[in-house]
């Protein structure tokens, strides 16, 4: 249900890693995800440790959701001199081509722990239900 749009996506990370590049907005990192199925829902969990909530941006345009954090440096003194530096900093993108058939009216967003979680409800009319056939008239009724 859930497709990736940029095959080259994590090729880009690799290189970044590598390269210890960090992400801007005119080119930003990937951030990292699962995505499963949970009953009647999809579940996208991100990776975004140490991201204030206030420097996530989350938008849904027809089937395309898109997901937007950035990571600051922490704010140091003039006194502190930066020893080791491995953590990414910048910008981090993550966008997926969302099936017609979820709900994206009723997408929830949680964070904790640095991890961002949406729950992605799959729609009514995509849902199984029963055909009941008529008794005489040789016409099938779909009940939902």
């Amino acid at each position: 249900m859930l497709m990736r749009t940029d095959p080259f996506r994590e090729m880009d990370r690799i290189v970044q890693q590598l390269s210890g590049t960090s992400g801007t907005w005119s080119k930003p990192s990937v951030m990292p995800m699962d995505a499963y199925r949970d009953g009647d829902e999809y579940v996208i969990a991100f990776d975004l440790p140490g991201v204030s909530t206030e420097a996530i941006d989350i938008d849904v345009e027809r089937n395309m959701l898109t997901v937007k954090a950035e990571r600051r440096p922490v704010a140091k003194t003039d006194a502190a001199k930066v020893e080791l530096s491995e953590r990414p900093l910048g910008v981090f993108s993550r966008q997926l081509m969302l099936a017609d058939t979820l709900d994206t009216e009723r997408i929830a967003a949680d964070y904790d722990a640095g991890v961002l979680t949406l729950r992605i409800p799959i729609a009514e009319r995509a849902k199984p239900r029963k055909v009941s056939i008529g008794a005489g008239s040789g016409r099938k009724q779909i009940s939902g």
